[in-house]
């Protein structure tokens, strides 16, 4: 008997310890981003890309482990592998070096905020548009807000008209300050953190859209298999059929969601 019980203990303990049994721990970037990710009143983590990455993840029968880091620091982490996943990015092919990309999970424009004094002055229809002025436009260090503005960001005379900010909040102050005349961002974040800083008076949206490319979640190469990436989409693939996905979106828009739009469907009335 003695010696069936230590053999099971041994199998029990093989098997518990095998890479095969171990559990799943993804890491997962956030930032304070509203409506996107955000802390309640009991400091739980929530928000559009929150609640997708734990309702996906815990479909795959992984523990969600969230890691606060600025966006820049969050790519280097992907790259060494010391970060799993970062949602809400662009596909480039220089993160795709380091990352797979899953399908498309939001889309929501990238759009121009400007300062009210200066609404006026630049007759902008495009980023190019800003090269030969005197413009200062604030840009978040690593941030790629459209394949144009990653092509500008080779050109010299684009650059100049740069100003590089760690934090949008910052930056929206700036131009309270006179010292930016824009900033690019999210459209829905945008107008929250105008309303939230009482800067309605002081910056508005433009009518440039950056761009209206849905974003996708980031996987490092380096953690993460190929084989979990496609997982990873064909269970986000089934939130969106199931009505998960719209269910979690409209909690946090302003708009009717659809699927099929990633995002704002038809207007909410007022």
């Amino acid at each position: 008997m003695r010696c069936r019980d230590a053999l099971l203990i041994t199998l029990l303990t093989l098997l518990l310890g095998s890479p095969a049994a171990a559990s799943c721990v993804k890491s997962v970037r956030w930032a304070e981003d509203p409506p996107f990710d955000m802390l309640d009143a009991q400091g739980r983590l929530h928000g559009i890309t929150a609640d997708l990455m734990r309702e996906a993840l815990q479909r795959m029968g992984c523990t969600v482990r969230f890691v606060e880091l600025p966006w820049a620091r969050g790519l280097h982490n992907l790259e060494k592998g010391s970060l799993d996943i970062l949602s809400g990015a662009l596909p480039t092919a220089e993160r795709a070096r380091f990352a797979h990309f899953s399908v498309p999970i939001i889309r929501s424009p990238n759009v121009l905020f400007l300062g009210t004094a200066v609404a006026g002055k630049y007759p902008l229809h495009s980023l190019r548009d800003l090269i030969g002025t005197d413009f200062r436009l604030g840009a978040q260090i690593d941030v790629v807000y459209s394949q144009e503005y990653q092509a500008l960001l080779q050109e010299p005379a684009f650059r100049e008209r740069l100003v590089m900010v760690s934090s949008r909040e910052g930056a929206w102050n700036m131009i309270k300050a006179g010292r930016l005349d824009g900033m690019i961002a999210d459209e829905i974040t945008g107008v929250i953190e105008i309303e939230k800083l009482g800067l309605g008076a002081h910056v508005q949206r433009s009518e440039l859209v950056v761009s209206d490319e849905p974003a996708v979640v980031a996987l490092s190469r380096k953690s993460v298999s190929p084989a979990f990436v496609e997982r990873f989409d064909s269970t986000l693939n089934g939130m969106l059929r199931d009505g998960t996905y719209v269910r979690i979106l409209q909690q946090y828009l302003p708009c009717q969601v659809s699927a099929e739009q990633l995002g704002c469907g038809v207007p909410s009335a007022q």
